[in-house]
């Protein structure tokens, strides 16, 4: 076999530049120098025989066959940091990264704790937390950018087929008020009660509104006729804006503790109502899985709890309100 015509410096340029959109930016990224960057590139054009750059515009534009060698040559690149993975976990975790994806509330509140457990027992593995949208989340498990995720929404359908999903825990979404409301002298409120609040609220994009919304349609509550006083964008401004007295608002247990515990916000139940969903393990059945994944999974996560893989189905007791989760691919 002939030797390659392209090395794995000169892929590492190629991405560099189609992601910076120039040669000098792509030099500045990789800390070499411009004409270093533009001689490894007309010495790769050479070796294929075809132009991998239009240089006729103000930003590097990448030719078809550009294109086509930047598609495989992400799959080498990705294939070749798998390997460097692989060879550090022979080091019995004496070293190396654990990269861990969720989205907003699993990230904010749950994910600290476990990688704090983790640590403790594996302080040498540097571990690196990414909270975004479920949907962002889920491409990063697919592209290979994060090792495991734990999100709270629905994978994306065109997703599903690459991702591996095991539902993992309950999260119980509870109903909070100002400490100063005449309904926070009460446990438990009647569902026509709700009409008469002011909600704070996530956008009504948001995985966590919509969940609720089904959830309090299926317990025989309107969401569209509760009154929706403001629409933040993080469950911590939506927390302070209910201490504030500025209204009611549905967030996650996880989130509530030391308020609750400090007694500057009010947790009340709604009668035969109970606001659950699913929180789920992603990971990619079809990369390499490191050691300090396996084990994050195996030993870690556990602590917190776990619920069967199979079809999951939450219901109050009086089986008013239901939330079903698939855990399958």
């Amino acid at each position: 076999m002939s030797d390659l015509p392209f090395t794995l410096d000169q892929l590492r340029i190629l991405k560099a530049i189609a992601a910076e959109g120039s040669f000098k930016r792509a030099a500045d990224s990789l800390y070499v120098s411009q004409p270093a960057v533009s001689l490894q590139v007309q010495n790769l054009e050479r070796q294929l025989a075809v132009p991998l750059f239009d240089r006729g515009g103000r930003r590097a534009q990448l030719t078809e066959a550009g294109h086509l060698l930047l598609e495989y040559g992400d799959k080498i690149l990705a294939l070749c940091q798998e390997t460097c993975h692989a060879i550090e976990d022979l080091q019995n975790l004496q070293g190396g990264t654990l990269v861990i994806g969720a989205s907003q509330t699993t990230g904010t509140y749950l994910m600290p704790r476990l990688i704090g457990l983790f640590r403790q027992t594996y302080p040498d593995v540097a571990v690196q937390l990414h909270v975004h949208s479920t949907r962002r989340t889920c491409w990063s498990i697919v592209n290979g950018q994060v090792d495991l995720a734990i999100i709270g929404g629905e994978v994306p359908l065109e997703l599903q087929e690459s991702l591996e999903v095991t539902a993992y825990a309950e999260d119980e979404l509870a109903l909070i008020l100002p400490d100063s409301h005449p309904l926070a002298e009460l446990t438990v409120i009647q569902r026509e009660d709700l009409y008469k609040l002011s909600f704070i609220t996530l956008d009504a994009q948001s995985t966590i509104r919509k969940v609720i919304d089904q959830i309090l349609t299926r317990g025989n509550i309107d969401p569209r006729l509760l009154k929706i006083e403001m629409e933040l964008n993080s469950i911590e401004a939506i927390k302070n804006a209910v201490q504030s007295g500025l209204g009611a608002a549905f967030v996650s247990t996880s989130a509530i503790e030391k308020e609750l515990e400090l007694g500057s916000l009010k947790r009340v139940k709604i009668e035969n109502v109970a606001i659950k969903r699913i929180l789920s393990l992603i990971i990619n059945p079809n990369r390499y899985r490191s050691k300090a994944a396996e084990i994050f999974i195996s030993e870690i996560l556990p602590k917190f709890s776990t619920l069967s893989s199979e079809l999951t189905k939450i219901t109050n007791p009086s089986g008013d309100a239901e939330l079903v989760t698939s855990a399958t691919k």
